[in-house]
């Protein structure tokens, strides 16, 4: 229990909530834990949406397939990040996306009803579950705005800057969690035109790149990337 509070800690749900009081609603809604291999399907569209999930170490990735049959990967969680509460609090019955572990991981799978159903003795910290739930809830959405704007701009070049720009935070070097193929899923472009701009955006000196790690080097060709 001490372990996976120590991860947990980390994660928003538990903000404001100490390793007592984290025992007391870790009995109250029930949890469980569940271990994963990479490539393993922890959620496959269609299936019904009952657990809000916590990633206690790995990785998964968000894929969601078109009309044709491809694969999307929306977006990549680590732990100790969370996924399904925007189903599950919105009610959807079935999962719109499929979840697949991107290596070997744990989750944590917490019934999304003993979460809004308040235990019998009320406890305080239940509330402050479920409040700090609704906070997640409104990053995510948040999230979803960041991607919509990324997709938006019209160009490769644009979309990898803004894509980087949104991965990087502040920082001038930083790791992109995804391989090639998942980041030009990501972005929705084609895998060989999005390395052929990534070898030009290197040759122009806009960055340095190593596998998956990056460095933005210049801002250099921004005002033409739009």
């Amino acid at each position: 229990m001490k372990n996976v509070f120590d991860v947990l800690k980390h994660n928003p749900l538990l903000n404001g909530i100490g390793y007592s009081e984290f025992e007391q609603i870790y009995h109250c809604v029930q949890a469980k834990t569940k271990t994963y291999g990479r490539g393993d399907i922890i959620l496959l569209s269609g299936d019904k949406v009952r657990d809000i999930c916590v990633i206690l170490s790995g990785s998964v990735k968000i894929i969601k397939e078109d009309a044709d049959g491809n694969a999307l990967i929306l977006t990549v969680f680590t732990a100790p990040e969370t996924f399904g509460e925007v189903f599950a609090f919105a009610g959807v019955d079935h999962s719109p996306v499929t979840v697949q572990a991107s290596e070997n991981c744990e989750i944590l799978f917490v019934d999304y009803r003993r979460v809004i159903t308040l235990c019998s003795s009320a406890c305080e910290y239940h509330s402050r579950l479920v409040e700090n739930m609704l906070a997640t809830i409104a990053q995510k959405n948040l999230m979803l705005s960041e991607k919509l704007q990324i997709l938006s701009k019209r160009t490769t070049r644009a979309k990898l800057l803004a894509f980087f720009d949104a991965k990087r935070g502040m920082a001038t070097k930083f790791t992109i969690p995804y391989s090639r193929e998942e980041m030009a899923n990501y972005l929705c472009v084609d895998r060989s035109a999005m390395s052929n701009e990534l070898s030009k955006m290197r040759d122009d000196g806009l960055l340095r790149f190593h596998k998956n790690e990056f460095e933005l080097l210049s801002a250099n060709g921004r005002a033409h990337a739009d």
